[in-house]
């Protein structure tokens, strides 16, 4: 007898992102099984175009609105049942948060705290909050974050995030709500916001423009590649304890000088393009992540060695430069022009 096979319904907010896109994408090319309900607000660094070979997919639908609209999310829920909720949205850029806190209060939390209502009440099976390491703040030159190491934010945005994350907890201790979040730490790949790191300074060094780093440069972030977060989101989301925290990271601590002149390296320009801004306020000194809780229970672990998905990624936005200067042309370019000039960007 034939085995029945059973779609699995996911709703994934904030899927027009970088790291959204990328889990939408790959979930839709690799698992014949899976069908997704995106719901994104298209802020500044949502964009339609990241999946807009997905128009018209059998197992794709677009829903656009405000997470923290909880009329319509109700609506939405309701008439469109799912099994599974994958939180991607939020409000991600340290420097707009040191502007302006107030929208990430509004989307990380509120929006969390819609939602987790929402989907709790319409009876989701499973929920996957979608966070940060920078929740647990700084590291010295030694040690590891765990899912044990406690909250300590240091900027606006990861206060947020940490405040999120809290809810969650509280959902699961106090509802006995399926809940799950993971922390990464920092992405790279395609479709990322062009205000970030990596694809800021391979579009600066392409055009011979200076690539601000801020203080020495010898601030330390774990690198991890967007397919990787993906095959862990999925791997917790399958597999994952409710109740539970899993860092995902990808065994690359690199200080922020060394990527700068691995890019400068590789698109083979001159170190003398790199400029030395001030400081970031309150800039976190290392971030380093202990995965062998992932490790342990979901069978997960980096596939993208640095080396290889570094160069795929440079050489994607070295093929998609009109993508990234359609996105500077508009919001993008009003904020990094009257906002930062060149210094935008500095936080990977």
């Amino acid at each position: 007898m034939q085995a029945e096979c059973f779609m699995m319904r996911l709703l994934v907010t904030g899927g027009c992102g970088f790291i959204g896109s990328n889990f939408v994408r790959w979930q839709l090319e690799t698992d014949p099984d899976v069908s997704i309900i995106n719901l994104d607000k298209l802020t500044y660094a949502g964009n339609l175009e990241n999946l807009a070979d997905f128009e018209g997919h059998p197992r794709y639908r677009f829903a656009k609105g405000d997470l923290c609209d909880r009329p319509f999310v109700t609506q939405l829920l309701t008439e469109h049942p799912v099994d599974a909720v994958i939180n991607f949205a939020a409000e991600s850029h340290v420097d707009r948060s040191i502007l302006d806190a107030g929208p990430f209060v509004q989307t990380n939390i509120v929006g969390t705290q819609v939602l987790l209502d929402v989907a709790r009440q319409t009876g989701v099976g499973r929920y996957l909050q979608v966070s940060t390491d920078e929740v647990y703040g700084t590291l010295g030159s030694e040690g590891f974050f765990t899912e044990d190491t406690p909250l300590a934010p240091n900027s606006p945005y990861s206060a947020s995030k940490a405040a999120a994350d809290l809810l969650v907890r509280s959902y699961f201790h106090t509802y006995h709500f399926p809940a799950i979040t993971t922390r990464c730490s920092n992405n790279y790949g395609p479709w990322q916001f062009p205000e970030k790191l990596i694809p800021l300074f391979i579009s600066n060094i392409q055009q011979d423009r200076p690539v601000p780093v801020y203080g020495s440069g010898t601030n330390i972030r774990d690198w991890i590649h967007v397919l990787d977060h993906c095959r862990g989101i999925d791997a917790a989301l399958r597999k994952g304890r409710p109740g539970e925290v899993y860092n995902f990271g990808g065994h690359c601590e690199l200080q922020n000088i060394e990527l700068t002149k691995r890019l400068l390296d590789a698109l083979g320009k001159p170190h003398s393009l790199i400029k030395y801004v001030e400081d970031r306020a309150g800039h976190d000194f290392r971030y380093a992540i202990d995965t062998s809780k992932a490790e342990r229970e979901l069978g997960w672990r980096p596939q993208v060695t640095f080396e290889d998905g570094l160069r795929d990624t440079i050489a994607w936005y070295l093929h998609h430069t009109d993508w990234v200067e359609r996105i500077r042309s508009g919001a993008y370019r009003d904020y990094y022009e009257t906002q930062y000039g060149s210094r935008l960007g500095t936080r990977p």
